[in-house]
């Protein structure tokens, strides 16, 4: 796994993970907004990353893969633990498996296993592949029609119509059934100090069952809703507002 690090003379460590079908460019208007007083680490995960040929693996997989090159790069005490959709997923996993010290985490829209049987969660990871998999045979004509994309201007269809043209079909199905049914420790503790769950008015009704999942299993948890916002549009398209969140949660952590 590929990491990106800005800031690295500074001593507060933010982790920013991406979502699913960008690349770690996703945060290219946030960097210069926060390198000059953290040290941004920024993966790209695998499947999702540019310069290295190779697919995306598991939530599981890719949560330890960063634990582990954060405590050996001496860099386990964490400021603060972003991660987006599929990067809330990580962070989810990271907080339970507990072994790096987070001081504060934000789930933004982040995705939570489905408490469902099997073969519905099956059902569930077919229908998202194949929605996904139109948008990589038909570009971005045919992924404009098949999502609500009205934040998005053509440019940035175009870009999502590449990063899909570059991911495997393998990295699309693991991406949606990982993070659809990754596995949690049966008795969950962490000892992060402050956690955030972000959800985009657009999409409160699309992250109920994460929300519910969230409060059950880190009861602590602050919930904010995100005005006139769609899934994952607060780093991109509103990059000042998105480091004044981050800014707060780390504020709101120094307290605890």
């Amino acid at each position: 796994m590929t990491t990106h690090e800005y800031g690295k003379e500074n001593d507060k460590v933010i982790v920013l993970i991406h979502p699913s079908v960008v690349m770690w460019d996703y945060f290219e208007y946030v960097i210069p907004l926060m390198e000059k007083k953290y040290h941004l680490i920024i993966p790209a995960i695998p499947g999702y990353d540019p310069d290295v040929k190779n697919d995306f693996t598991s939530v599981e997989g890719i949560s330890k893969e960063l634990e582990d090159w954060l405590i050996r790069h001496g860099l386990s005490n964490v400021t603060c633990l972003y991660g987006c959709s599929m990067g809330g997923s990580i962070v989810t996993r990271m907080l339970s498996d507990n072994k790096v010290n987070v001081q504060s985490a934000i789930l933004d829209g982040g995705i939570t296993p489905y408490q469902l049987p099997w073969i519905i969660t099956r059902l569930i990871a077919v229908r998202d592949f194949l929605m996904i998999y139109i948008g990589k045979i038909g570009g971005a004509k045919l992924l404009e029609k098949a999502f609500c994309m009205d934040e998005l201007s053509e440019d940035d269809i175009k870009y999502a119509a590449g990063v899909l043209k570059m991911m495997s079909a393998k990295t699309i199905w693991r991406t949606f059934d990982s993070c659809d049914n990754y596995s949690m420790p049966k008795d969950i503790h962490t000892d992060c100090k402050h956690i955030e769950y972000w959800v985009a008015e657009k999409e409160v009704k699309d992250r109920k069952w994460d929300i519910d999942y969230i409060r059950k299993i880190y009861p602590n948890t602050i919930f904010r809703k995100i005005k006139n916002m769609g899934h994952g549009g607060l780093a991109p398209f509103h990059p000042e507002k998105f480091v004044r969140g981050i800014e707060r949660a780390i504020m709101q952590g120094d307290k605890k």
